[in-house]
């Protein structure tokens, strides 16, 4: 890992995202493809959680509470702990978990770390592809080959852009659909990986030319949106009435592509 103009503090806080994320893969490469995965319903059965989840949340967790007991942390299975400090991570121990339930490979691990507010330190890794990326605040990001660097496109008709659906896609017309059919038409082909925290980092990668999503949470965004920011993308949450509302694109086709989404 490449971190030779981080502080002292900045390489603990990476090391330390980094062995919790692995030690959790551990719990998620375990259990994937595993015909007897337990799978709940959290409301819906388009909203699920898995014993994986749960285990991989648990490492996570106890690694805090050990080496940061003074830090505060909101997780998508646990919540909120409530403890008032300065510090809080920000945890999807398992990001992409429909993805992950019916076998397919893009799901991750994502970790970041949020200090008085500012999100100072995101941290990804892709289990199955053993892929990994981060970035502290103003220093840059960084992943399988390297420092980070969004792409250079300024057309639509040449962008790959990615997106997602909300849970309550079935009785909320707020839904993406509309969007969606905007942008289709005008993109070089629209994808939609599942999991809103590689989304965020392979447009800091270059892989992908934008993305955006309605409705997401703190612990979907936390991460990759510091990710794609210190690597040059566009980042965007522009609205507040249903949830976290988040464009990430090359700076050439930001502006277009937030008018036919926002």
């Amino acid at each position: 890992m490449k971190m030779n103009n981080f502080t002292t503090q900045e390489q603990d806080w990476i090391r330390d995202a980094r062995t919790m994320g692995r030690n959790a893969a551990e719990v998620l490469k375990a259990h994937f493809r595993r015909r007897d995965l337990s799978i709940e319903d959290k409301g819906s059965a388009f909203d699920i959680v898995t014993e994986a989840d749960k285990g991989s949340e648990r490492i996570i967790i106890d690694y805090i509470h050990s080496h940061y007991p003074g830090h505060a942390i909101l997780s998508e299975e646990s919540g909120d702990d409530h403890l008032q400090a300065s510090s809080q991570w920000i945890i999807d121990p398992l990001d992409g978990t429909v993805n992950y339930s019916a076998g397919l490979a893009t799901y991750c691990i994502s970790i970041g770390l949020k200090v008085d507010g500012e999100t100072r330190m995101g941290y990804v890794y892709a289990p199955t592809l053993d892929e990994e990326f981060y970035a502290i605040k103003g220093k840059g990001a960084f992943g399988p080959y390297g420092r980070l660097q969004a792409k250079a496109t300024t057309t639509l008709e040449r962008a790959v852009i990615s997106t997602g659906f909300p849970y309550d896609k079935a009785t909320n017309p707020d839904n993406n659909l509309d969007r969606f059919a905007q942008v289709m038409p005008r993109v070089r082909g629209i994808r939609r990986l599942g999991s809103a925290a590689m989304d965020l980092c392979y447009v800091a990668a270059g892989w992908l030319d934008g993305y955006w999503e309605l409705n997401l949470k703190e612990w979907d965004a936390c991460a990759g949106e510091l990710i794609a920011q210190e690597a040059g993308a566009t980042v965007k949450r522009y609205r507040d009435n249903h949830g976290i509302c988040i464009l990430a694109a090359c700076p050439g086709i930001a502006p277009q592509l937030l008018k036919l989404v926002e």
